[in-house]
């Protein structure tokens, strides 16, 4: 592995700053905060970072809190504070949910949620050395190859599907998202955070270069506010999402008056069904309308040659969410 400079940033504009120097002089850069992946990239030689810019150095970003308007997540936060968090488990069940299905407890425990957020993607072509659209190429082996794990929805030309559990959850809760550049600070909703390949097949969000993810701001949620996380995996623990369904419900007695459903594990962003969100408002939760919910959630889908296992996957997992939210 070759020699890495460190920068310790002190603060998140520090560090936007030290990735725009850097990049001036010709080197490339990563942000590393928990580093669970960034390590093992670099190992790999999927990020050929010259400069790391530490981010554990910053005492901001490592809170959540209500700021009146909802709750404020600092980037910083770990997975495991994440899902523990008082103020996430009494409101924002969903998100703990998906918090705590990441990984195993020592990535959890040092995982951040922005980090999280803007992982790459695992695809094997990816991650072990072909030129494809996420390398820089001009090609996505997965489409005639080995694609088991690709994406049926929103794929083209690039195929990967999002590894984030959190991001899903985020969507669901309507969260926006705090982003810090050489030019200041900005915001973005979590749902325009992310970006199809067919706007770009070299990335999966839309920050610029230098910019960092410094925390998200979910927006109050209701009494009558319900949420889940389900996620299915092709092994007991410890893995990604073969799919998983992010739910929030805001619901009269067992009456659906909005839903938002985002399914993650099968897109190259965290994938909202409208569809099943439109059937759903007005509707009595019972186990005939979360059927036909999951059966709703597969329009649209185009699954590749290896890959169609997914479809009842995702009907089940719908469904099942939708149940688990009628019994609170």
């Amino acid at each position: 592995m070759k020699a890495l400079t460190n920068v310790n940033a002190t603060s998140f504009a520090e560090a936007a700053s030290a990735a725009q120097s850097a990049r001036q002089q010709g080197q490339a850069v990563a942000f590393s905060a928990g580093g669970t992946d960034l390590l093992q990239q670099i190992k790999d030689g999927t990020d050929n970072a010259d400069v790391i810019i530490n981010l554990r150095t910053i005492g901001d970003g490592r809170s959540i809190g209500s700021d009146g308007a909802g709750i404020a997540i600092g980037g910083l936060v770990t997975l495991t504070e994440l899902s523990q968090d008082p103020l996430v488990l009494s409101g924002l069940s969903a998100l703990a949910q998906a918090a705590d299905s990441v990984g195993t407890p020592q990535i959890r425990n040092v995982a951040t949620l922005a980090g999280n957020v803007t992982q790459r993607p695992w695809c094997w072509y990816y991650r072990n050395g072909f030129n494809c659209f996420k390398a820089g190429g001009n090609e996505c082996f997965s489409v005639n190859g080995e694609n088991g794990q690709h994406a049926i929805f929103g794929g083209g030309p690039s195929y990967i599907v999002h590894p984030s559990d959190v991001a899903p959850a985020l969507v669901a809760f309507d969260a926006v998202f705090q982003v810090t550049g050489p030019n200041g600070d900005r915001e973005v909703s979590a749902e325009d955070f992310f970006v199809l390949p067919i706007t770009n097949p070299e990335r999966e969000n839309s920050l610029t270069e230098n910019e960092l993810l410094t925390g998200v701001r979910i927006p109050t949620v209701s009494s009558s506010t319900v949420s889940t996380y389900h996620k299915i995996m092709d092994r007991e623990a410890w893995t990604h999402a073969e799919v998983g369904v992010a739910a929030v419900i805001q619901r009269d007695g067992n009456q659906v008056q909005n839903a938002k459903v985002v399914l993650a594990g099968v897109a190259p962003i965290p994938w909202r069904v409208q569809a099943v969100e439109e059937f759903l408002a007005g509707q009595q939760i019972g186990e005939a309308v979360a059927r036909e919910a999951g059966e709703i959630g597969l329009q649209g889908a185009q699954p590749l040659s290896n890959n169609a296992h997914k479809l009842p996957m995702i009907s089940a997992a719908i469904e099942r969410a939708i149940l688990n939210l009628a019994a609170g």
